[in-house]
């Protein structure tokens, strides 16, 4: 019988699915939400016979989620699923990873007050355990027959959900392409139908809408001849430069080409001047930064996990310099982008 911490099966990123998925042949497509990976195992000898809601690292945070463990009456004993936890903002009517992070962070004191505004919601992809007997050596398609089962034999509803899954390459390039405009879906996952549940390892592919756009210059890190990241910016409606996010590594070639066009900015020229740049969203790790001129614009890919105020929570991917564009060509701080990736 499996008990946590369980090391749940993980997918790795791809810019396209990789050429011999492509025809889709004897794969699933699933829908990937922008939440915080969590399993749920349903007392059946657990010590304490409580409800368990785990997250991707192991600690164990059902205390934070009332609702979903109150709700859990819904579910067998015996059950172990593996899923997406995402929070709905009531007062915005869209899902909201902010107000996730929010639950995530509560205490169990706190917690109910939360669950009113912000309520969780379990969005199940998976089933590895069902009355006690371990799944994790059937194949996919095996595990989505009985999940489906699950959700019908039980009636199951709301916060329960069953991500929508589809073997037709067709429909989930519609989903990337598509479907993706709806808040809190930022791509799919691509799985194999025969494939066992592997804990652990990186066995499925995770395929994030992307788009292209553009944003300025205003920072890096590396040498100016040779800079390794470049942080990025954006004007607000009162003119302000606001910092939406860092590139990834820049390869030699367009690291130089971008070294040669830049201009350091002078003492009292800069308007981030003695501020600090994580390395990382979420990180407390401080980059050493070189600030520049804001003057240069890149044109850059980015997905879509972006934070209510405008900022990329992953790095973005550097394509080009655009010297052929001024920063005043650069859309503003929190504006919608549009579409660029595809499946196939």
């Amino acid at each position: 019988m499996l008990r946590p911490p369980v090391d749940p099966m993980l997918a790795q990123a791809v810019e396209a699915v990789p050429g011999p998925f492509v025809t889709g042949s004897g794969l699933a497509f699933e829908q990937k939400f922008d939440g915080f990976r969590a399993l749920l195992f349903t007392p059946a000898g657990l010590a304490g016979g409580r409800v368990l809601l785990q997250t991707r690292r192991g600690s164990l945070i059902q205390h934070r989620f009332p609702d979903l463990t109150a709700a859990a009456g819904q579910l067998p004993a015996g059950l172990v699923l593996d899923g997406e936890l995402v929070v709905w903002d009531a007062q915005a009517g869209r899902l909201s990873f902010e107000g996730l992070q929010r639950r995530a962070a509560t205490s169990a004191r706190t917690a109910p007050a939360l669950a009113a505004p912000l309520p969780a919601y379990f969005i199940a992809f998976d089933v590895l355990q069902l009355d006690g007997i371990e799944l994790l050596d059937r194949p996919y398609w095996q595990r989505r027959r009985t999940l489906q089962d699950l959700f019908d034999s039980h009636g199951l509803s709301a916060p329960w959900t069953l991500c929508p899954a589809t073997t037709d390459i067709v429909t989930a390039r519609k989903w990337l392409e598509e479907r993706t405009d709806v808040s809190g879906v930022e791509g799919i996952v691509v799985k194999a139908l025969d494939q066992h549940y592997l804990p652990g390892y990186r066995g499925w592919y995770k395929l994030r809408r992307r788009d292209t756009t553009e944003a300025i210059i205003a920072a890096i890190t590396g040498t100016p001849k040779q800079p390794r990241l470049l942080i990025l910016g954006r004007h607000d409606t009162t003119g302000r430069l606001r910092t939406i996010g860092r590139t990834v590594p820049l390869h030699p070639e367009p690291a130089h080409l971008v070294g040669a066009n830049l201009t350091l900015a002078g003492p009292g020229e800069h308007p981030w001047e003695g501020l600090q740049f994580a390395s990382a969203w979420g990180s407390r790790e401080i980059l050493d930064v070189t600030l520049v001129r804001p003057e240069l614009v890149a044109e850059i890919s980015a997905d879509t996990a972006v934070d209510r105020g405008g900022v990329w929570r992953h790095p973005v991917r550097f394509k080009r310099l655009r010297l052929d564009v001024t920063v005043e060509d650069v859309p503003p701080f929190g504006a919608p982008q549009g579409p660029s990736a595809a499946v196939g």
